[in-house]
């Protein structure tokens, strides 16, 4: 029964983890390094090949941006693999110094909307069914702008995008505590994604970055009340040690990400309707083995919630039984579950140790030789 819902698994992974990336300080390149997004679909199929769960890559718009996207859809099927969420950018224009779709001048507003809903025709031509919307959005100075009109600018529109999209398309609305913005973000926090969400309808949905919450939030009542309320859309998953790190899952808590994972399981996550995706970006390690370790540690935590006793920490609970049922939760965290997801790769015709099964392939040395020339992507590119 296990077996079955971890082979069942999908966790999507970005294009951007497998270009050149850093901090405002240095980015480091390194050797055969994507040049184009068909390349990107080429390294992400590699991460599905090996993992055997990674079927999907999400996109970025513009960093992304082809003449043909449905030629680039078709590419991806050929690869194995599918184009999955496709995410806006509306933060990297000079325009959008003092905001983009909350900018005081319409003008700018409209330049934004217009992107927001390009992604829309993207979806449409790449059979994308999740826009996924963040927004750097904010003041720096108290007095800057008025706060609640850039509350109205912003449900202006999301509304214009919620009324674009298919009957079988969503977005997803992220939220983020701060950066680049300092005093006032514009969507901060769940609670004010959730209520955008709320407004608007089904096909609006919040997403959870495991990097932007404040230390300490309790990400794992986040997620609860969110399923509870039927408005978790997905995950960009990714660590962080003081801020928005974007670090690979499972680096700084791996007991976090298992306590997220139990309650996803819990409250009914556990399905296609809640998008696992990574979020990360690869400043020193290796992108693709990078990758795989960050689809391999959702693949444990998840493993291991589902070894949860429910029954028997329902039990300790309607018994009051706090470090019993404490004790239950432990118990299933403390299992070694690599030995199950090695018999399971194993059945699924994968080597049980994907990171080595990818050294042996020689695909590393066959793309650091073959992309020698051209300009390699990386973030903003």
């Amino acid at each position: 029964m296990i077996k079955d819902l971890l082979r069942g698994q999908r966790i999507e992974t970005p294009s951007w983890a497998y270009g050149n990336s850093g901090t405002r300080f240095k980015v480091f390149a390194q050797q055969g390094v994507p040049r184009d997004p068909y390349e990107k679909l080429a390294d992400a199929a590699q991460v599905h090949a090996f993992t055997g769960i990674a079927p999907t890559v999400a996109l970025h718009i513009p960093w992304d941006r082809v003449d043909d996207y449905a030629a680039l859809a078709r590419h991806a099927r050929d690869l194995g693999v599918a184009v999955g969420a496709i995410n806006s950018n509306v933060f990297q224009d000079d325009d959008y110094k003092l905001g983009s779709v909350t900018h005081p001048d319409p003008v700018v507003r409209r330049k934004a909307l217009g992107h927001l809903l390009e992604c829309v025709d993207i979806m449409d031509a790449t059979g994308s069914d999740t826009l996924k919307l963040w927004f750097s959005d904010g003041t720096n100075y108290p007095g800057q702008d008025d706060i609640r009109a850039r509350q109205d600018r912003l449900a202006e529109a999301l509304a214009a995008v919620y009324e674009r999209l298919g009957d079988d398309q969503r977005f997803l609305l992220e939220y983020k505590l701060f950066e680049p913005a300092f005093y006032v973000t514009d969507v901060p926090d769940w609670g004010t994604a959730y209520a955008h969400c709320l407004k608007l309808g089904d096909k609006a949905q919040v997403v959870v970055d495991t990097g932007h919450h404040a230390p300490g939030t309790n990400i794992e009542f986040i997620v609860a009340f969110l399923l509870r309320e039927r408005k978790l859309g997905g995950f960009d998953f990714n660590s962080r040690f003081y801020a928005d790190d974007d670090l690979m899952v499972g680096a700084a808590d791996p007991f976090q990400l298992f306590r997220i994972m139990f309650e996803v399981i819990g409250g009914g996550g556990y399905g296609p309707h809640v998008a696992f995706m990574l979020d990360q970006c690869h400043n020193i390690e290796p992108k693709i083995p990078g990758q795989i370790r960050s689809v391999m540690n959702v693949q444990e935590a998840t493993a291991k919630a589902l070894l949860v006793d429910r029954e028997a920490l329902a039990a300790a609970q309607r018994a009051g039984d706090v470090l019993g049922a404490n004790a239950v939760l432990m118990d299933a965290y403390n299992t070694d579950v690599r030995p199950l997801l090695g018999e399971l790769r194993e059945e699924m015709g994968l080597d049980p140790d994907p990171m080595a099964a990818y050294a042996r392939s020689g695909y590393f040395e066959k793309i650091a030789a073959e992309r020698v020339g051209g300009a390699q992507a990386g973030w903003g590119a």
